[in-house]
């Protein structure tokens, strides 16, 4: 009875891996912002008829390089679809449990948006009154102190009477990240006790402008953009922070805050006059071309003109293309899937 057993326990044990390794489709997952282009690819792919329908999963870009990075197989991902570049740390993460061939390809341009309902009035603002709408402590007679602006208007007689509420998106987000980097950071260079702390202590420096306030006015909405936009419609006070895409497919219900002058257009990004944009990216495992169906064709699809092109289906959807030549540059090299250097 014990020797049927283990022979049983072996034969599944040998069984699973097989059944594993006959996955006929693509698996990606990781950005909320890269997922309606790579969805809109995948049922563009899969009407081809030769291969299945790619799944695409919304988990966060910090969550598809966590899921990317776990190992090679066909019980991992193939692909993760990301709003930034990935980190040094996730690609030694990778190389520990054996990705070692990573093919980065850039799809385009995205910006991210302060929005609001349509049923609102618009809102102009600057990185530096978000800035002090938004972080933990602010600079106050010369020194740090927890954030007392409970109203736009008590930053600025120009910004709304209305109790600041901002949803948006938590740390694992590479929108997040991108928000960080392009208006918290950027903001507090420009703040004079802030820049002055940058010089003296850098630590203290990316602490102050990285750590965003918990007394409610900043909402952790998670990765569902259009839970987002929903909450938005239902309170007009509120306000939104998203990728562009996201305004651009939902611009009957809100509209977007102009920053520094520069409204949130296709235009206006695409020139980057508008100051709050940043590159979009999937990532390929290598080692999984040849083993799981059609991974090559789907690359080859994303990075045609048809798609991600000027007039592409990917504009439709909100994505920023780049400029001809640099389209043109990342194209062969991501059909040629040039694995990137160490």
């Amino acid at each position: 009875m014990k020797k049927s057993l283990a022979v049983a326990a072996i034969a599944l044990a040998v069984a699973m891996p097989a059944a594993a390794a006959q996955r006929d489709h693509i698996r990606m997952a990781g950005s909320s912002t890269v997922f309606p282009f790579a969805t809109a690819v995948a049922e563009q792919f899969g009407k081809g008829g030769k291969f299945k329908t790619p799944v695409v999963e919304s988990t966060g870009t910090g969550g598809g390089f966590k899921l990317f990075c776990a190992g090679v197989g066909p019980e991992h991902t193939d692909m993760s679809n990301a709003s930034r570049a990935i980190k040094s740390s996730e690609i030694e993460t990778c190389a520990k449990n054996g990705v070692t061939e990573i093919v980065e390809v850039k799809i385009g341009y995205d910006g991210i948006v302060l929005a609001n309902s349509r049923k609102a009035k618009p809102m102009a603002i600057t990185r530096q009154q978000l800035f002090l709408a938004l972080a933990k402590d602010v600079p106050m007679d010369g020194k740090l102190v927890p954030n007392p602006y409970q109203r736009w208007n008590q930053i600025d007689r120009s910004l709304p009477e209305a109790k600041i509420e901002v949803l948006g998106p938590p740390p694992t987000s590479g929108t997040r990240d991108a928000f960080v980097e392009l208006v918290m950071e950027a903001a507090a260079e420009k703040i004079p006790e802030l820049a002055a702390l940058k010089k003296s202590d850098e630590k203290a420096f990316k602490k102050a402008y990285s750590t965003v306030r918990e007394d409610g006015a900043y909402i952790e909405a998670g990765e569902n953009d259009n839970l987002i936009v929903q909450k938005l419609e239902a309170n007009v006070y509120a306000f939104g922070i998203f990728g562009y895409s996201f305004l651009d497919q939902n611009g009957d219900k809100i509209q977007g805050s102009s920053m520094e002058g520069n409204a949130p257009t296709f235009d206006n990004i695409a020139s980057s006059k508008y100051p709050v944009s940043r590159p979009l990216f999937f990532y390929v495992k290598k080692q999984h071309v040849g083993t799981i169906p059609g991974l090559k064709e789907y690359v080859a699809e994303f990075a045609s003109e048809k798609a991600w092109g000027p007039k592409g289906y990917l504009v439709d959807k909100g994505l920023i293309p780049m400029p001809d030549a640099e389209r043109k540059a990342v194209a062969a090299s991501a059909t040629a899937l040039e694995a990137m250097k160490k």
